[in-house]
């Protein structure tokens, strides 16, 4: 699937590239989705299908930024940083949104944001030290709590295909939450290894 863009350098590429426009569009239809989620107090269905198709174009937008700017070596820092908040605003919102709706409980909601959360902390906790590479566990999270949602979205799914789906989405959010924990403790300690003996840090 190639490597995380937030593992590679940044480019020497224009801010104004594709991938940067895609991740723009994300954070842009954040505010559209939401509307159309909580549009009706989240009752029609017109409103509804409209919302689900949104939520899967800005994650089309998600895998298409990351594979242009590795395929085209386009990754900026701005691409770096603003792609993992578009994703988790994207995610956070839908979520939030399906339990403000009472469609979805807060627990849910709250394990995956608490996992993308710590997620985070844990890469700028180890950020001298080296990067926290994305995993494939991590993106078949992905994949899984996107699909999960679009199947809460989507009016009329079956109970049992959501929540199948969904709890796979959860066991991979706790398994990869400590596995990014380990990796983690791995970078760090491999970073003070190097530091004691008077190594560069290692290549990001």
């Amino acid at each position: 699937m190639g490597r995380d863009p937030a593992s590679l350098p940044p480019s020497p590429s224009s801010l104004w590239n594709l991938p940067n426009y895609l991740t723009m569009a994300r954070i842009v239809l954040v505010p559209v989705f939401a509307w159309l989620l909580l549009a009706e107090g989240g009752d029609d269905e017109g409103y509804r299908m409209a919302a689900t198709v949104v939520f899967v174009v800005a994650s089309i937008t998600d895998f298409l930024d990351g594979y242009i700017a590795r395929k085209r070596n386009l990754v900026t820092t701005f691409g770096k940083i603003a792609d993992p908040i578009a994703d988790k605003a994207l995610t956070g919102c839908a979520l939030i949104g399906l339990s403000y709706l009472g469609e979805l409980p807060w627990w849910v909601t709250v394990l995956i944001l608490f996992r993308e959360v710590m997620v985070t902390c844990l890469r700028f906790w180890v950020i001298k030290h080296g990067v926290i590479s994305a995993t494939r566990g991590g993106k078949a999270k992905t994949v899984a709590q996107m699909i999960a949602i679009i199947l809460f979205l989507w009016p009329g799914v079956p109970d049992p295909l959501k929540w199948g789906v969904m709890g796979v989405a959860l066991l991979l959010t706790v398994v990869t939450g400590m596995d990014y924990i380990r990796k983690a403790q791995q970078v760090r300690n491999m970073g003070e290894l190097r530091a004691e003996a008077g190594l560069p840090p290692a290549p990001r």
